[in-house]
């Protein structure tokens, strides 16, 4: 049967401490509420709906999707309430899912199963069985037989002991869901109109109801202030951690792990504490990640080696090289197999050839370096002028002396030898060797200047 989502996100979150709408803070480096819109577009929805209403152009700002129908609840008066203002898009022969925008860790997989249960029933609860469900609404048996949801303040004593909760999630027909929102009232300790008052009018007409289990229960822990949000945060990397393991990686510590995008990792693959992924990144078989380095847009191939505190960004390391410590890898740089960069090396739209050395301090900006080229420590590439980036070639072979300038455009041929201390302006022919530096003196019975009294 066909299906549409609607998903309550117009909170303004209060206890979050801030000026941007509660589910617009990021899991990950994502949008809480993106996560769960990318999670229900795995499942084929045929129609979202957003419910929306504090920060609304901040949300349309920020949330991607090309076919949401946004509908604005202006006051908060429920969830019942904010459902309603979904209810005129609703078809009455399909299902409705109703989501909550402030579980970002739901997963497709709990979903499609809560969909699956609702075919034996008329209406379908998400449920969940905590230690403490202080502040969650009860759900209310008799028998096996679910017959209402009560929230934590209308509860009575005997109904507070109840340990399983209600995480506002539920599916059920559009047409019974249009008319028990018109018969909703705002009768309860909160005044307001709850969405849960649906589940006893579907009892009191004798409709099946039969609930469903997420596999965890972080699965469906709302967030409601920094607390929640830090604690689903490293729940969510613990999970990511526990797939990678999976996958043939190995953490030294798999709590310290940030994976802020998608990563694709080969077989025995080592991560050191601290390690940050953003974006896309690809790292193949063999490969050591060592401690404080952020991987961001990139591709590492096998047997690579990152050194501690390196940062590579929209960079291609090839197979076996060296990275680090400290170096930083900036767009556009290219290592192919066996290159090493060392502590204190940058690369920027760089080509560093095979085997090619540079092993510290140097700056490399529009280059190109040929095969087994050594960089001397202090090199220099000077691409800027000011106004314009200009190109720096450096042949197969040649020997770049420590503390030389290469002031672009400039070609040092192959075999060519650059002596240290050099400011190279001038084109090298292969073979050849260039100094540019000024002329040493020795200044004989030179006296010390001595302190005055």
């Amino acid at each position: 049967m066909a299906f549409s989502v609607v998903i309550l996100a117009a909170g303004k979150g209060t206890r979050m401490k801030s000026s941007l709408p509660k589910v617009l803070h990021s899991i990950a480096g994502k949008a809480m509420l993106q996560h769960i819109i990318d999670t229900v577009t795995q499942l084929g929805a045929d129609n979202i709906h957003l419910v929306y209403g504090h920060g609304g152009e901040q949300l349309q700002q920020t949330i991607v999707h090309n076919n949401l129908n946004w509908c604005l609840q202006a006051e908060q008066l429920g969830t019942g309430h904010a459902v309603q203002q979904a209810a005129p898009f609703i078809q009455d022969n399909e299902n409705v899912l109703i989501l909550v925008g402030d579980a970002p860790l739901i997963k497709a997989s709990t979903l499609d199963t809560l969909l699956k249960t609702k075919h034996d029933a008329d209406l379908a609860l998400l449920t969940v069985n905590l230690d403490d469900p202080t502040g969650m609404g009860r759900i209310v048996r008799e028998g096996d037989a679910v017959k209402a949801i009560v929230e934590h303040k209308d509860a009575t004593a005997e109904q507070l002991a109840i340990n399983e909760i209600n995480t506002g999630m539920m599916v059920m027909q559009g047409a019974d869901l249009k008319r028990w929102l018109q018969n909703l009232n705002s009768n309860n300790a909160q005044g307001e109109f709850y969405l849960t008052d649906v589940i006893a009018m579907a009892a009191n007409e004798g409709k099946i109801i039969k609930a469903s289990h997420p596999d965890s229960a972080v699965e469906v822990e709302g967030i409601n202030n920094r607390q929640q949000l830090a604690n689903i945060e490293r729940a969510y990397q613990w999970q990511q951690a526990q797939r990678l393991m999976t996958d043939g990686v190995s953490f030294s510590d798999p709590s310290r792990f940030d994976l802020r995008g998608t990563l694709k990792v080969g077989l025995d693959v080592h991560f050191d504490i601290n390690l940050i992924v953003e974006g896309n990144v690809v790292i193949g078989n063999n490969v050591t990640i060592g401690a404080n380095c952020i991987l961001r847009d990139c591709q590492i191939a096998d047997g690579a080696v990152i050194e501690a505190n390196s940062i590579i960004e929209q960079a291609q390391v090839g197979e076996n090289c060296s990275v680090g410590p400290f170096a930083r890898l900036r767009p556009g740089a290219v290592l192919h197999e066996n290159a090493k960069v060392g502590n204190f090396v940058e690369m920027k739209k760089s080509t560093l050839g095979k085997g090619s050395k540079a092993n510290h301090f140097t700056y490399l900006g529009d280059t190109e370096v040929g095969i087994g080229v050594n960089i001397g420590a202090g090199t220099i590439t000077c691409n800027y002028d000011g106004v314009n980036k200009s190109k720096t070639h450096i042949g197969d072979g040649a020997f770049i002396g420590s503390n030389s300038s290469l002031v672009a455009p400039v070609s040092i041929g192959k075999n060519a030898t650059v002596g240290a201390g050099s400011t190279i302006s001038k084109s090298i022919a292969d073979g050849e060797l260039a100094i540019a530096r000024g002329k040493q003196r020795n200044i004989e019975g030179w006296q010390r200047p001595v302190k005055k009294s």
